[in-house]
């Protein structure tokens, strides 16, 4: 039986390559109509990767254990201390998610200028971190200049920052903050790095170590503002955040679990008394960003749809021309001992094969678009820079999508092959001879 099966394949490809001049038009559909849906579909997905990438390193998570702090005053203050900080790491362990990396952090947002030469420039937010537990974010960035990130007395700014202050990796500059009691602290710093990133998320933006942030801001120098979790699998987030957040709300006081940005800031608003832990995942913080892919979703499907239909439509016509053309050629197969379900079988593998190899010649063709699209500049584009990755638009081929979109052009290909190959195969043999209309 499988040699029977393999004798029909090897005809198949005998005979396309004989009739590869008829199939060349059909071929062109199939190559440029994948490679479109390719193209759009990996350029979605390497723009949700983009928006994914930044924000998980600028939030430092997955999941984000984020504590606000009212002691002070009404107004919150993004502090977590030492009893909130065991509580967390404690219920993630019990939780069972299994970080890979677990990376605390302690920000700020206000009231931040940084001085030098006589020259001021204000900041968008400070980042206190620890530069040993962060390497596997700070290896991904883009650095004009680099010196070693270690010690307490170092800071790395944003490219627009120092650009405007003139200031280069060994300079000494003067960092200004409010404190946790809104009063005015300063350091001195010493430039270590300066981070080529233009995005929404880096823009204006600074590291220094967490202990030297945590001394800037009148915190304990082992607080911190949040407790990020990097996952091995970013998926199941959500899922880990409901058990996360079963656990740790037997230990501490936690705020309910939110699914967008207005929920968070309206939770966020309502009074109480002391440290309150919030659980956020990055689609919380993306959810506007969200809403724009979801509308870019729903013009990709909708493209797919014309493209595919397309395709259907074009290689119908031209499949159905091609068998016409035959017919006297499949009436002699009859005669010499071609049975229809033998004839059929021959005409799938021919359309397969040619599936094949054009699913092959448009991925590369998608390649091609996509490498054009990441030569493009969009600085043009207000906010679009959420979507680059290093300044250029990314295509990203998940394997999970390349395989739906070969199966349904293979879907395309038999649909169209099928009722055709069925009438062929049935019409009678002095039809076939003659050369009738199928």
């Amino acid at each position: 039986m499988m040699e029977r099966y393999f004798s029909i394949f090897r005809l198949g490809i005998r005979y396309l390559y004989r009739h590869r001049r008829r199939y060349y038009f059909l071929m062109a559909a199939l190559i440029f109509g994948f490679a479109i849906v390719t193209f759009i579909t990996a350029i979605k997905d390497g723009m949700y990767d983009s928006v994914y990438y930044s924000a998980q390193s600028h939030y430092a998570g997955d999941i984000v254990a984020v504590g606000y702090d009212t002691d002070t005053s009404w107004s919150f203050c993004r502090h977590l201390g030492h009893n909130e900080i065991q509580a967390i790491v404690d219920a993630a362990e019990l939780s069972g998610i299994n970080p890979r990396h677990t990376v605390l952090r302690t920000y700020s947002s206000t009231g931040l200028t940084v001085h030098y030469n006589g020259g001021a420039v204000p900041l968008r937010s400070l980042v206190g971190c620890d530069w040993d537990g962060e390497t596997h974010l700070f290896e991904k960035m883009t650095f004009d200049e680099l010196d070693v990130l270690a010690g307490d007395d170092g800071i790395a700014l944003s490219a627009p920052i120092a650009r405007q202050l003139g200031a280069k990796a060994g300079d000494l500059v003067t960092l200004e903050a409010d404190t946790r009691y809104r009063q005015k602290n300063t350091g001195m710093f010493v430039v270590k790095g300066i981070i080529q990133d233009t995005s929404i998320f880096s823009y204006y933006k600074a590291y220094i170590s967490r202990l030297s942030m945590n001394r800037l801001l009148g915190f304990e120098d082992n607080d911190c503002s949040t407790v990020g979790f990097f996952l091995d699998n970013p998926a199941a987030a959500e899922r880990e955040r409901v058990r996360l957040q079963g656990i740790l709300a037997e230990r501490v006081q936690t705020g309910p679990l939110v699914y967008g940005r207005d929920e968070m800031d309206r939770e966020r608003d309502r009074p109480w008394e002391g440290t309150r832990v919030f659980l956020y995942t990055l689609p919380v913080y993306l959810s506007e960003a969200s809403f724009l892919l979801d509308a870019m979703n729903i013009i990709t499907y909708f493209l797919y749809g014309m493209m595919l239909l397309t395709i259907l439509v074009s290689a119908a016509v031209t499949y159905r021309l091609i068998l016409y053309e035959r017919s006297r050629e499949m009436g002699i197969m009859r005669v010499i001992g071609f049975y229809g379900s033998d004839l059929r079988l021959v005409l799938w593998a021919e359309i397969i094969i040619l599936g094949l190899i054009s699913m092959a010649a448009g991925f590369m063709l998608a390649m091609l678009l996509a490498w054009a699209a990441s030569c493009m500049s969009f600085s043009w584009f207000p906010g679009f820079e959420i979507f680059l990755r290093g300044g250029r638009l990314t295509a990203v081929y998940l394997p999970l999508t390349m395989l739906k979109n070969a199966a349904l052009m293979l879907l395309v290909l038999i649909t169209l092959a099928l009722f055709p190959s069925f009438r062929v195969s049935r019409k009678s043999l002095s039809g076939l001879l003659s050369g009738e209309p199928l």
